[in-house]
């Protein structure tokens, strides 16, 4: 019998001694296509995979997508500069690839392996398509690469990835300028108090300022580009 060599034996590779190496290569193969791609940086879109590609919550992640991915093109020659990049699923996520893919930009999908595991969506660039199964190597590259956050209304998914990001820059651990957008201002004073949080004194006043909220698409490009243009542009401040 032919010995087989350890990298080629699937029992070890899957085997608990070997999650090292399958965190690894979470990290090294994803970095391999991303560098690839000229990828310098990334806007995230983060929202509901529940919501269906006619609602007003994924018409307008479309647009500001959109609006963004034509912004970014022309910025420089040798690098992709501020690719859309999203959970790579439906609702939100889809609707963000698609504003992207509409206006011939690369964009990104970075999906997660779950038990009731949904299709990738069909708008994401096919060599940017990642597949997660460790969902903190997933949550690594989604802030890694990020110089803004745009956040639409969503579940225990989008709460976990905003309040991590949020939790990074509160506590410094993130040192570059990360603007984030929480997009649906109703929906966010519903469901988040952070007026109540600060009266408890469970975080600081300037803490609510973290976060900038708005219902309008123009409003929210018209917020989120000078200030790319002001710390990643002129001056690149920073990395994690």
């Amino acid at each position: 019998m032919k010995p087989v060599k350890s990298y080629r034996d699937s029992k070890f590779i899957n085997s608990k001694e070997a999650r090292a190496l399958r965190i690894l290569s979470e990290y090294l193969e994803p970095k391999a296509r991303l560098d690839a791609n000229a990828v310098a940086d990334t806007i995230v879109f983060f929202g509901s995979a529940r919501f269906k590609q006619d609602s007003p919550w994924c018409q307008a992640a479309q647009k500001l997508a959109f609006r963004l991915t034509q912004w970014s093109k022309g910025l420089d020659k040798d690098r992709q500069r501020f690719v859309v990049c999203t959970g790579g699923g439906p609702g939100i996520m889809e609707a963000a690839n698609r504003g992207a893919s509409e206006a011939k930009g690369l964009n990104v999908g970075l999906s997660i392996a779950l038990p009731r595991e949904e299709a990738a969506n069909p708008h994401i660039t096919r060599e940017l398509l990642f597949h997660f199964h460790y969902f903190f190597m997933r949550k690594f590259w989604l802030a890694y690469m990020a110089k803004a956050m745009i956040v639409f209304p969503g579940g225990f998914g989008t709460f976990d990835e905003l309040f991590e990001v949020l939790t990074l820059v509160q506590t410094k651990k993130m040192t570059k300028p990360m603007p984030v957008v929480l997009f649906g201002t109703e929906y966010w004073k519903e469901v988040v108090n952070f007026d109540a949080m600060v009266k408890h004194g469970t975080i600081s006043a300037e803490d609510v300022n973290l976060v900038y909220r708005t219902d309008s698409v123009d409003d929210a490009y018209e917020w989120i580009v000078p200030l790319l243009a002001k710390y990643a542009l002129e001056n690149p401040g920073a990395t994690m």
